[in-house]
């Protein structure tokens, strides 16, 4: 009987895992490194490392025959799709829904007030001893357009509720209603894209939103919008972003980027009207505590044999989120 779980962080530091002997499991530490720590093949539950990498990510998965779940820790799912051809039907895949949702939606929030509150020109003017005053743009009395509204976009509304927001409209792939209001289909994006002072992305990375941001989307933007990115970097096309914000008819605020890292000497380092952030909207002291909590929910479901959490697909079958 194969009861291996492969986990990123030593067993011992996760408070509430069930106790390996009463459980059956056999905890086997591997954070990404070159040497597994035990046959691939005895792994039934697999916990994916954190910020290592697709290539790290999907690296032992062709020879894990057993395996029955695995467990991100990141909210979206692509940098382990690739591998999962090599599994056998009926796997789980997992994310970490309810881990990211708070830190992503207040660096979502940091990055919109920075950028429109002249907060990069402060610094600037600081270091220059220039006293840079004037007026500028307040978050108050904009109309916000959230595009993709799931945990995260929703932690995001959640923020910006108390900043007398004008209008907040909200896109995700499918309509549904809220308690907040409607939440439009993609389909309906073009037509609400004028109208926004503010557009903010949280939606996953999937085929349908990999270049979304296109030259057709931001040429529906209004005339000095903020594009702001907390979703993943190919869902913007860098070039026809690098056009609008050299022409100064648009601003932008990006915690991720296409490529990523964002390599020395990219023109989008010094592209005017962008602020950069190094993809550190999940990466907070909030993270580990939540992430052990969720691994300890998880594994305490998986040993009583009841249905795990958070499951986005099961190989085999349609997506269930």
């Amino acid at each position: 009987m194969t009861t291996d779980v492969w986990l990123p962080y030593a067993a011992d530091e996760i408070e509430g895992l069930p106790p390996a002997a009463d459980a059956g499991l056999n905890y086997r530490y591997w954070d990404g490194g070159p040497d597994f720590p035990a046959d691939p093949a005895d792994c039934v539950f697999y916990v994916v490392p954190y910020l290592k990498g697709a290539e790290t990510s999907v690296r032992p998965l062709p020879e894990m025959t057993s395996v029955r779940a695995v467990q991100t820790l990141t909210a979206g799912i692509d940098h382990v799709q690739s591998g999962l051809k090599y599994l056998a039907p009926g796997v789980q895949l997992c994310n970490a829904k309810g881990v990211h949702e708070a830190s992503t939606a207040e660096l979502a929030l940091a990055l919109v007030l920075a950028s429109l509150r002249g907060i990069p020109r402060f610094v600037q003017g600081q270091r220059q001893e220039e006293w840079r005053s004037g007026f500028y743009p307040a978050l108050a009395d904009k109309s916000v357009l959230i595009v993709g509204y799931g945990s995260i976009g929703s932690a995001i509304e959640d923020r910006l509720a108390p900043f007398e927001c004008a209008r907040v409209a909200r896109v995700a792939r499918s309509a549904r209603a809220t308690e907040r209001g409607p939440v439009h289909p993609l389909a309906e994006l073009p037509a609400l894209l004028p109208g926004a002072d503010v557009v903010i992305l949280s939606t996953p990375l999937t085929d349908t939103t990999r270049g979304l941001v296109n030259a057709d989307f931001l040429a529906r933007m209004k005339d000095g919008a903020l594009l702001v990115n907390v979703a993943r970097g190919p869902v913007v096309d860098t070039k026809a972003l690098l056009a609008e914000l050299e022409s100064g008819r648009i601003t932008a605020a990006l915690d991720v980027t296409d490529p990523e890292p964002l390599p020395a000497g990219h023109p989008l380092w010094h592209a005017p009207g962008v602020l950069i952030s190094p993809h550190v909207g999940g990466s907070t002291s909030a993270f580990l505590p939540r992430a052990k909590r969720l691994l300890a929910a998880q594994l305490t479901r998986h040993v009583a044999g009841k249905p795990l959490g958070n499951v986005v697909l099961t190989t085999g079958s349609r997506p269930t989120a």
